[in-house]
Order: structure tokens, then sequence, then C-alpha cells
């Protein structure tokens, strides 16, 4: 597949999106896009220092009064043409995200660029329904009513593995509900959400309203978030820099939502459907070669199928096709980087230690040999406290368990610091029903693992964070809720006042 565009032509000006248009960091030091598929150099740029993070903080401040005063049906067709221009360039944007990710084209295709378009309708339908409770005179001398009004100035960060879906997470129900916002994207995947910006300059978002500065972590990403004219902070990446990004957010008072890691638990009865479950394992473990906060990682099998589960997903991986991303026919791209791909092979070098690999646990040569990839891997007989189970790998990687009765496999499940994401398999309603009650995560599947629709949220429990992505939910981040009160009975001298001065 042929360049969509030239990416340096393109971004020729920069990297930092501010203000409506692009401009190059003054940080003084660079940072270079590569290809995981060929390790080929894409586009180097300048990062964002302090001032370019003041620069855009500015501009969304200025753009605030304007934004937040347009109404709801204004804004709602802003968004709506903006899904208009996502469509339109449908296929440069999975063209873009697979270059600078390594996903296959038929993901970027099918799941990140529709994705992403089909938010941007949710949220332009969302932005007309910001409603408070109902007008109602619950003291009974006072008309209460509750407005939601959008809160100022958003700081967000994402992260390296969804690039354009996690741009669009963080941006539209900010601006749906009024509010401007100042993304910084990971230094190694700027070009789509740069591309997002863009698309909302010609969707006829104001100038201001979406800004985004790329840059380092500790310079750019930490004063966006300590910055006083920001806020709130969102912040989707690993736990441990999100405490971090928490420490800074608490230091300056501001809304704080984190969607950190996860280590998804893939509950399978003795009663599941066995060729449904070993499909979805594969399919919800090599997800993005495994870079997805909810992919299954821990698949805990009921003792009468664990054996028959091994082999079948061994089977079934050994049939994934890595490749080229751009080839149609290639099923699992490259890591993110040969640092990631590195820092995967070395769990399960590890592992091999006290587990056994029953399947890849190798980096390809050949043809593949430049690229950063690693064959997707299965692991058994590790151990529930070992690093494999509890530590989160984000690579092609499943761990087989075994269980035997339900307690023992919920409890399992819910044995890591983590919660953002399960499933469980069964035939029979009620277990499954438990296993939804019980299974300490924000999303529970049952009989599938991985798909999200943009009328639910998306969020966790413990160590992965707090707060809610996508669906109407998501506004309660970005939203105020103030409660106005009006007195309807003209009284000057009303019966409460006694309670403070002069008598009855």
């Amino acid at each position: 597949m042929g360049n969509r565009f030239q990416v340096k032509d393109r971004f020729a000006d920069g990297a930092q999106y501010i203000d409506g248009r692009l401009r190059a960091g003054t940080s003084g030091a660079s940072h270079t896009v590569v290809d995981p598929a060929t390790g080929q150099e894409v586009f180097t740029y300048e990062l964002a220092s302090t001032t370019d993070v003041d620069a855009a903080v500015a501009a969304a401040k200025r753009a605030f009064p304007g934004w937040s005063g347009a109404t709801p049906g204004e804004r709602s067709d802003a968004l709506h043409r903006l899904a208009g221009v996502l469509a339109e360039e449908a296929a440069d944007f999975a063209w873009a995200e697979s270059l600078q990710c390594g996903k296959p084209i038929k993901l970027s295709t099918e799941f990140d660029v529709p994705g992403t378009i089909d938010n941007t309708a949710f949220f332009a339908g969302a932005a007309r329904h910001l409603q408070g409770q109902a007008a109602a005179e619950y003291s009974g001398d006072h008309t209460s009513s509750v407005r939601r009004e959008a809160i100022g100035v958003v700081g967000s960060i994402a992260p390296w593995n969804y690039p354009l879906q996690m741009a669009a997470w963080k941006i539209l129900p900010a601006i749906a509900a009024g509010n401007t916002i100042v993304l910084k994207p990971a230094e190694l995947t700027p070009l789509t959400s740069l591309m997002f910006a863009q698309a909302a300059q010609r969707a006829g978002i104001p100038d201001g309203v979406i800004n985004i500065v790329t840059g380092a972590g500790r310079t750019a990403g930490e004063h966006l978030v300590g910055h006083p004219d920001v806020v709130m902070t969102s912040f989707t990446g690993s736990t441990g820099v999100g405490k971090r990004v928490a420490e800074i957010a608490t230091a300056t008072v501001k809304r704080l939502h984190l969607e950190l890691g996860g280590k998804a638990p893939f509950l399978v009865f003795d009663d599941a459907d066995l060729e449904a479950a070993a499909h979805g394992a594969v399919a919800a473990s090599l997800i993005n070669t495994g870079q997805d906060c909810t992919a299954a990682t821990r698949a805990y099998v009921q003792r009468p199928l664990h054996d028959a589960f091994v082999a079948r997903v061994a089977e079934l991986m050994e049939t994934v096709r890595l490749g080229d991303p751009f080839a149609p026919t290639t099923d699992l791209g490259p890591l993110v980087s040969h640092a990631q791909r590195d820092r995967v092979a070395g769990f399960v070098e590890r592992a091999r230690g006290y587990a056994t690999v029953v399947t890849g646990g190798e980096i390809p040569g050949g043809d593949l040999a430049e690229g950063a990839y690693y064959r997707p891997t299965l692991i058994s007989g590790a151990a529930q406290d070992s690093e494999v189970v509890q530590s989160e790998i984000f690579g092609p990687v499943l761990v087989v368990l075994p269980f035997d009765g339900d307690d023992e496999g919920i409890a399992l499940a819910n044995d890591t610091p983590y919660g953002l994401a399960a499933s469980a398999w069964s035939r029979d309603v009620y277990r499954a029903g438990r296993a939804t009650r019980e299974l300490k995560a924000g999303c529970v599947w049952v009989n599938d693992h991985i798909p999200i629709i943009s009328e639910m949220p998306h969020g966790g429990y413990k160590a992965s964070g707090f707060g809610k992505d996508m669906s109407a939910y998501s506004f309660e981040e970005y939203t105020q809720v103030k409660h106005v009160m009006y007195d309807i009975t003209a009284v000057a001298e009303k019966d409460w006042h006694r309670t403070i001065f002069g008598d009855r």
C-alpha cells in the first residue's frame, strides 16, 4: 500500500498544534517517529517545551468563553461535521495509524477509525443532552434545578497503543460539554492526534478549542498537569505514571480522571463452549499485538477443560500470520517499538524458569527481522503469584492456569491489583450472572471479550483507575454540577431566620 500522503510534508511546520496552526516545538530536543515494521524513520520533529505548553493552555483559555457559550445545538452541529470530515479522510487516518503503530491495516480500517467516527457521532448527539435534574420544589419554599456547566481548560495525556481512539476519547466528551482542551499524545505516535485536530478545524470548530502539544512526559506532560489554568487532567497510561500524575494534580486540587493498567482475566467454566472460548481467547489476547489494557492476559480454565483449551489455543495461535501491516492478509503486526518488543521478550524468557512456553516465545527472523515483531505466545504452568500472572506484559502473551470450583476461579480472577476488564464463559445464565456481579472490573463480558461501544462507559476498578471514557457517563468527568435554588414565597422575614436571630 503506497503512502496516502508524505508525512514530512504534511507536518513540515512541526508537531505542535496550537491555536489552529502547526508549529515547531521549542525545547531544543527532537524525537523521531519510527515505523516499527521496518525500523525506518518516518518523521523527526522538535519536542514541546514548557513554553509551548503555556501557549497551548493560553489558547485554550481564550477560546473557552466562546465555545462554552455556544448552544448545545451549535456544538452538536460542529461535531456532526467533524464526523463527516473523519469519514471522508478515513483511509488517510488508517494509513497513518498503521504506519506509526505497526497495526495491521485491517485493524486500523475496521476498528480504530470507524470506532473514532462512531464516537464523534455519538458525542455530537450527546452534546444536546447535558441535562440536570428536573426542576421541583423539594423544600416547599424553593424551586431547585441543576445546571451542568463546562469546567474550563482540560489537560489530557494519551498513550501510544490507540493514538487516534484515545485522542478522541479525551477530546470528544470534553468539547461536547463546552470545555477546551490541550492534549499531549505519546511522542512515539503523534500523527493521528495532529490529524484529528486539523480535521476539527476543517469542520469549523474554532481555533484554540483543541490544541496538541507533543513533548516528553517529564517536561511537557508534568507541566501540563500542574498548570494553574488547567482545571482537570485526564490520563490514560500505566499505573506507575498514573500515580505521578495524581501527585501533581492533587497538589493543585485538579479534577482527575485516570484510566490505567490492566491484567484482564478470561474465566472459562467447565460448561463453556470450548471452541468459542478458544477463538475468543486468541482474538482477545492478540488484538493490537496484545498492546491493549483490556486484552485477555490470564485465562483461568476449569480443570476438565484446561488441557483441551491449551491445546486448541496453541493450535489457533500457530495459524496467526505475522507480516507487513499494510498487507490485507496480515493478522499480527509488530509491537510499537523494539524496546517494547524486548520488554515483552524479557517477561517470556524469565518465565521459562518457572513455567512452560507452549507456543511462540520467539523473535522472528527472515523478512521480519528488522521489525519489532514477536510471535503469539502461550504460557502454562505458571503460579498465581508469578510475574507473568501479576504484571502487565503488554504484548501478544496469554497465560493459562487451571481452577477447580467456581469460588476459586472467581477469587483467582480478582487476585491482581488491576480491575479494568474481565470475561466469563459459561452456558449457565446463573453462573455467568454470578461472575458479572463478583468480578471486580469496570467491564465484564459474557461469552465474548473486547467489544466496546460508544454508548457504554469504559473505566476501571482498583489500580486500573477511576472515572469513565465514552458514553454519557463521561460527562460526569467533564462537567460541573451546580444546584440553583429560587425562593418562591416572596416572604421577607422567613421562619428559618429565627434560628439565627430574633424570636418566633
